[in-house]
């Protein structure tokens, strides 16, 4: 398993400021981060691997 962190999310190709990924979080339509620190969050890869691939599936009018 691997942990992403915002940079990570980035270099991902996920174009959005931070204040727009915790907000998709908070409307809960973006994968909750796990805890790793006082003050450091991460994603797991694979959950954001499953948001993006929904995304995909909703571009191309699949059910996701």
């Amino acid at each position: 398993m691997k942990l992403l962190s915002l940079t990570d999310l980035k270099q991902k190709g996920i174009p959005l400021c931070n204040s727009q990924i915790y907000r998709l979080i908070s409307k809960g339509t973006f994968p909750k981060p796990i805890k790793i620190g006082e003050r450091r969050n991460a994603w797991i890869e694979t959950e954001i691997d499953a948001w993006i691939r929904a995304r995909m599936a909703e571009r191309d009018g699949e059910a996701a």
